[in-house]
């Protein structure tokens, strides 16, 4: 009986291995299918540029092409004459772009490559999406998510505001967090929760859309996560484990504006942590203050000297003012490109 639940077990192992084995080579075959797609897409699409730019084909010829191609390829899809232009516009918008960049197109679907080229604004807005496409593997709902709520624009306008002894540890820290993190999925224009607790409860019911803005190298651990020192009992409102910087991150939420004294709350929180949870090949643990407001010259003050590596960040219940944080950014943009011209 218990050797054939060794060869029971042993066979498992086996299985286990083929279907690993079925899957990666099915990933491998629809990611060479979508690149020889996004391929085709290209070359019809400077084909019917080519013969637009030198008035050898008129706006009638695209339609007349849609045409034929239903009635002689009935079962190929794909080619009317709407998606034509957008081919034409796909390889006028990229046709000067470099091997790297030319690479990550063939990387994402198609749907997502419209997605980016019609939403973006710029060649670095449209690099900053596909990056991220790839890194996070998102949807095309997810991806619009993104783009409505200016993860762009939010990125380069706000700094995230780290600790000395965060930016030491994790100099990755500053691409990996953001200064303002958006929760509309928990909350909405006129909405406020009653208290922490209730905030709490509506981000583990929505944890994937939490995880989405915060990163998909965040996996969750638990919430209320119980730390004993001493004789007492202490909770960190939510625990989460990072891939990527190979360390545990506590989350505490604050429904008011930030006070340096919430650090020290924190700050135990880490010492914790690091002495009684983190395992020996881990990196210290990083906290993340998460408050609906701050004010950036006392947040300043206050990480200045802090000892953990430690963040502070601010939330919002509804989508940003795109319009405004565009602003921004050119203001931004303007001011760099007058001390490029101050510098010569």
């Amino acid at each position: 009986m218990n050797e054939k639940i060794s060869q029971f077990v042993d066979r498992k192992d086996q299985f286990a291995e083929i279907v690993t084995m079925i899957q990666h080579t099915r990933n491998e075959v629809v990611r060479l299918a979508n690149a020889s797609l996004i391929d085709l897409y290209w070359k019809v699409g400077r084909y019917i540029s080519d013969k637009i730019s030198v008035s050898e084909w008129g706006d009638g010829v695209v339609k007349q092409l849609a045409d034929y191609n239903e009635k002689n390829s009935p079962e190929v899809k794909g080619f009317s004459d709407k998606n034509l232009w957008r081919m034409k516009q796909f390889y006028e918008t990229y046709k000067d772009a470099d091997e790297k960049l030319s690479a990550l197109l063939r990387q994402i679907s198609w749907t997502n490559n419209l997605t980016i080229m019609s939403r973006s604004k710029s060649a670095d807005e449209r690099l900053f999406y596909l990056q991220l496409c790839i890194h996070n593997r998102l949807s095309t709902r997810q991806l619009d998510r993104q783009i409505d709520s200016a993860l762009y624009e939010r990125n380069v306008v706000g700094t995230p505001k780290l600790s000395p002894v965060m930016r030491e540890i994790a100099p990755q820290a500053e691409q990996i967090f953001r200064d303002q993190y958006v929760l509309e999925f928990i909350g909405g224009k006129d909405y406020e929760h009653e208290h922490e607790n209730t905030m709490k409860k509506a981000l583990i019911a929505r944890m994937k859309d939490f995880v989405l803005e915060f990163g998909k190298d965040f996996l969750f651990i638990d919430e209320e996560y119980r730390l004993q020192v001493g004789n007492s009992d202490f909770r960190i409102d939510l625990l989460f484990y990072h891939r990527e910087l190979q360390c545990l991150v506590a989350f505490e939420l604050k429904m008011e504006k930030f006070k340096p004294e919430h650090l020290g709350q924190l700050n135990f929180y880490l010492e914790a942590l690091d002495r009684d949870v983190k395992k020996p090949k881990e990196n210290p643990s990083i906290g993340i203050l998460l408050c609906k407001d701050k004010d950036d010259a006392v947040v300043e003050y206050a990480l200045s000297r802090s000892l953990s590596p430690t963040m502070v960040a601010e939330y919002q219940l509804c989508l940003p003012d795109k319009a405004l944080l565009q602003k921004k950014l050119h203001e931004i943009q303007e001011s760099l490109s007058e001390s490029e011209d101050s510098n010569i």
